[in-house]
């Protein structure tokens, strides 16, 4: 049995939706007209960075170190910086939160890092409607 080889979609045909995406959380939804999705996403990401920053998280910023602070500290960022536009709003506005000491602000922290996370996987189902993976 002779083995497909898996070509990578034209640019063209993905890229657009996939930015807007990222840019702003359910906009790559919007740009395919998938209302509903696009909502949905918009609402739930926007809520929970919205939250995370009501409950003073901190947002993660490169930090070397032994492997496990360096790992876990590019991963946060990485993750913050998923949100788009709203990570770059929120840091062009100043906000900047030390750690704290309290369950409020590290459940805040999580927040901010699930609502980029969650922009990935929408990020990655716009890139499969796009290319035409996914119906």
């Amino acid at each position: 049995m002779p083995q497909e080889k898996h070509m990578i979609p034209p640019l063209q045909q993905w890229a657009a939706p996939v930015l807007l995406g990222w840019l702003l959380p359910g906009a790559g939804h919007f740009y395919l007209k998938r209302w509903n999705h696009g909502i949905l996403l918009l609402f739930a990401i926007a809520g929970m960075f919205g939250f995370g920053l009501l409950m003073r998280g901190r947002m993660f910023e490169p930090q070397s170190g032994d492997l496990f602070t360096t790992v876990v500290h590019y991963g946060g960022y990485m993750a913050d910086m998923a949100n788009g536009s709203l990570y770059f709003v929120a840091s062009w506005l100043g906000y900047h939160q030390e750690q704290l000491a309290h369950a409020v602000a590290d459940y805040g922290t999580k927040f901010l890092v699930c609502a980029g996370l969650l922009n990935i996987l929408a990020i990655v189902d716009v890139y499969e409607i796009a290319v035409g993976e996914k119906p």
